[in-house]
């Protein structure tokens, strides 16, 4: 089994991404970064129960300033912050080439209804769509989970 290209092999990005704090071995599964406003987030990629080449990719704050960790911050950084987070899978994807399926489900603000998607949930979608190679990849969204999953080889 040959690894996908995660990205489109034309995928540039627009902004400028922040410093990220690789895993001290390559194949570690948690990278860091710290924003403009100095809060330090932590994208962390596990394992699925059933599925070792399956992640779920969890995204937090690591801060004193808020209690929860999946805080909305609204400090004007989230396109920075996107671009990170699409690095950091990127650089992930490089070092794990045969993962195949990525899953992310953003965290509701707290006025959200929890019956619809949540927003950083339909923001997710709307960068996949943009930057994954989806000649490669099957996108999906079950509830308020986006799943990208590798397609079949035909070979």
């Amino acid at each position: 089994m040959k690894g996908a290209p995660l990205l489109k092999s034309d995928f540039k990005s627009k902004t400028t991404v922040y410093d990220i704090k690789l895993p001290e071995i390559v194949s570690g599964a948690t990278y860091y970064f710290v924003t403009d406003s100095k809060l330090t987030y932590q994208v962390t990629f596990g394992k699925k129960k059933n599925n070792y080449l399956g992640n779920i990719v969890n995204f937090s704050i690591i801060s004193d300033d808020y209690e929860d960790e999946y805080s909305e911050t609204n400090r004007g950084e989230v396109f920075r912050i996107i671009a990170t987070m699409i690095q950091i899978l990127s650089l992930y994807h490089e070092a794990h080439p045969y993962s195949n399926s990525y899953e992310f489900s953003g965290e509701y603000k707290d006025a959200e209804d929890i019956a619809l998607v949540s927003i950083r949930t339909r923001l997710y979608l709307r960068t996949i769509l943009q930057v994954v190679n989806l000649e490669h990849w099957n996108l999906n969204q079950e509830g308020n989970k986006v799943i990208l999953s590798r397609k079949p080889r035909n070979d």
